[in-house]
């Protein structure tokens, strides 16, 4: 279904303990890693969301609303505060995604669209939601494992594009 209205999630949740310090204020290009992020969503979702640990960051975020430390908490209080039936969820490490990987995900997406290289960043709909708030409360947390209960679409994509910076040397290295 191409051109659906989406709603772009920035997930600024993770604890960045590899990076030694808060990945979302990083910056790259003259801009915050959290102002890149949310500036590439923006280009073609309708609605942008940041979502994580309120209180953790000097922005307002939607609060994932739980003390787990995984992926699947951003994308359950994503999709839960979405108004559209589709969002594209963006770590906040992935400084290279491009609109267009963005709109590509959103478009292809079913139960979830995810590039070759793993859950996210990616698209999940929210027919997916009680999945993975299941998967929330009861595990297992790894997204990829919801893979078999849901329809879920791989998308070929540039391993570039959706690489995440793990440390400072990650981003300066390509920066």
């Amino acid at each position: 279904m191409a051109d659906r209205s989406l709603t772009g999630v920035l997930l600024v949740g993770g604890a960045s303990r590899r990076f030694g310090s808060p990945k979302a204020l990083a910056t790259i290009g003259g801009e915050t890693l959290a102002e890149r992020g949310r500036r590439v969503l923006a280009e073609t979702c309708d609605e942008v969301l940041l979502v994580g640990k309120r209180g953790e960051l000097p922005f307002e975020v939607v609060d994932d609303g739980t003390e787990t430390r995984a992926p699947i908490a951003g994308v359950v209080a994503g999709l839960r505060a979405a108004s559209h039936d589709v969002a594209v969820f963006v770590p906040v490490d992935c400084p290279w995604i491009t609109a267009e990987v963005v709109r590509t995900l959103g478009d292809a997406c079913r139960d979830a669209a995810v590039p070759q290289t793993g859950p996210l960043p990616g698209a999940w709909a929210k027919s997916a939601l009680p999945l993975l708030e299941r998967r929330l409360t009861s595990g297992p947390l790894a997204l990829h494992r919801a893979y078999d209960e849901l329809d879920v679409v791989t998308v070929e994509l540039d391993p570039m594009l959706v690489a995440d910076v793990d440390t400072p040397g990650d981003l300066s290295a390509r920066g």
